[in-house]
């Protein structure tokens, strides 16, 4: 009986021994085997990035803002400009508005006389708005506009996110980014450089003689475009780098290469939204401006000093609404 145990367990173990063996066998066959074709894959179709609002949209909900939180943001406005009044142009005032008037009706006669002289006035003060009397009143109004901008953004940030907020919390909570803003305002300036290059070609070219025919002053303004449009392409994402970087625990770096990813794509849209900022801030000024001139002229001067002051609110207002509405998407 124990020989036959033995027998059959030898058996059993053979048994299994060459089914173990077959089984290798089986699945090296099959790993050996031909790969099957594989299934050429279609190229993913690129995601299109969103339609931004129109223009108009922009503003209409830049100046709801403004409008539900005027008190915050008119403080802001006086606050900076009493600063610009103590420390860059003081009480007396470049540009006498009632002499100008006064010389420039005579140059027009006719029904349209006034108006004429008016809108002619207002060109003159947009021109000159900005020209420091010296140099260190430009830095300071540099420096004043560096701080009420964070202050703005600070402000524009927080009521977005329903927070209720006084103008003195604008002012002492929106400065701690102060030196990245200033960082990603240098990168900005260096980007203008090729502008700056083919205005300063152009104008070398065309003041000196050099290009006399037609073909050559073609050439030349072809090579402005082109540097032109190296300057504007890097600007559009950068600029939005300005409100990225303000963000808690936001590098510069960091704000570039996320401003870049959140303009792909539509840079030509938000060029011509861009555009449109400066085209409404100078209608609506003449809108308010030109009757003032007109017939309130003593005063001219004041308020066009704080629609420049308030213009620095409405453009980061505007601004700001294009970036939620890129962050939207």
């Amino acid at each position: 009986m124990a020989k036959k145990s033995g027998k059959s367990a030898a058996s059993v173990k053979s048994a299994a021994t060459k089914k173990s063996a077959v089984r290798k066998k089986t699945v090296k066959s099959v790993k050996t085997a031909p790969p099957a074709a594989k299934s050429i894959k279609q190229p993913r179709r690129l995601k299109q990035p969103a339609r931004l609002p129109a223009a108009w949209r922009l503003t209409r909900s830049a100046w709801q803002v403004l409008w539900r939180h005027r008190g915050l943001f008119i403080g802001i406005t006086l606050v900076y400009g009493l600063l610009n009044l103590v420390l860059v142009q003081g009480l007396a005032s470049n540009t006498d508005v009632t002499s100008l008037k006064d010389t420039l009706s005579h140059a027009f006669s006719g029904h349209f006389a006034s108006l004429a002289s008016g809108a002619s006035v207002f060109v003159i003060l947009v021109t000159s708005a900005g020209n420091g009397s010296s140099q260190t009143a430009g830095a300071y109004q540099l420096f004043l506009g560096l701080i009420t901008s964070l202050a703005v953004i600070w402000a524009l940030r927080q009521i977005m996110a329903g927070s209720t907020i006084r103008i003195r919390d604008a002012y002492y909570q929106g400065m701690y980014p102060l030196i990245p803003f200033i960082l990603v305002l240098i990168v900005i300036g260096l980007e203008l450089i090729p502008l700056l290059i083919g205005s300063s070609l152009y104008a070398l070219v065309v003041t000196n003689g050099i290009a006399v025919h037609a073909l050559e002053k073609v050439l030349f303004v072809a090579i402005f475009a082109a540097l032109a449009a190296v300057s504007v392409y890097l600007i559009i994402s950068s600029i939005f780098a300005l409100y990225i970087v303000t963000l808690p625990d936001m590098t510069p770096m960091r704000a570039l290469r996320s401003a870049r990813q959140l303009v792909k794509g539509r840079r030509w849209a938000l060029f011509r939204k861009l555009l449109f900022l400066p085209v409404v801030l100078l209608v609506a000024a003449a809108i308010v401006m030109v009757p003032i001139i007109i017939f309130l002229t003593p005063v001219a001067q004041w308020v066009f000093f704080l629609l420049t002051m308030f213009a620095l609110v409405a453009i980061h207002a505007y601004m700001y609404t294009t970036y939620r509405e890129l962050l939207n998407e």
